[in-house]
């Protein structure tokens, strides 16, 4: 058994991160679930939500908000396709709450259903953010 499991996580324009770490906790669609070393293989979708990356057992983790996206563990380690990932230390909470606020407003004059799913998907990783943000 190997002491830390290698993972990717990848953006639509670029690869993000490619290193080796303990332990790292994703936000799956069906609850978050811990990706370790040796650890089985399997598929999930990925909801708005932080991944917490454990560089050595007991440390304190590295977090990036992810809005949503897959995660793969195979034998060669976790890839993580996000969406989009978000810095938390570079989210204007002001800003932020005026998003969920207009787009709140949007969805109540939404023209159609898809455009008010469009809008309501827009509105869940706001809100997630804003939660993680303001624990």
């Amino acid at each position: 058994m190997t002491d830390t499991l290698h993972y990717e996580i990848v953006s639509p324009e670029r690869l993000l991160k490619d290193a080796e770490a303990a332990m790292i906790v994703v936000p799956g669609a069906d609850g978050d679930f811990a990706a370790l070393p040796d650890h089985s293989p399997m598929m999930s979708t990925i909801r708005p939500g932080v991944v917490e990356i454990f560089e050595s057992e007991g440390a304190t983790p590295e977090r990036l908000f992810v809005k949503g996206g897959l995660a793969q563990i195979s034998p060669e380690g976790l890839t993580i396709l996000a969406e989009e990932t978000i810095a938390l230390d570079s989210v204007d909470t002001g800003e932020l709450t005026q998003k969920i606020s207009d787009t709140r407003e949007d969805i109540e004059d939404a023209k159609d259903d898809v455009e008010r799913a469009r809008l309501e998907k827009e509105l869940a990783w706001m809100v997630a953010l804003a939660d993680v943000v303001a624990a």
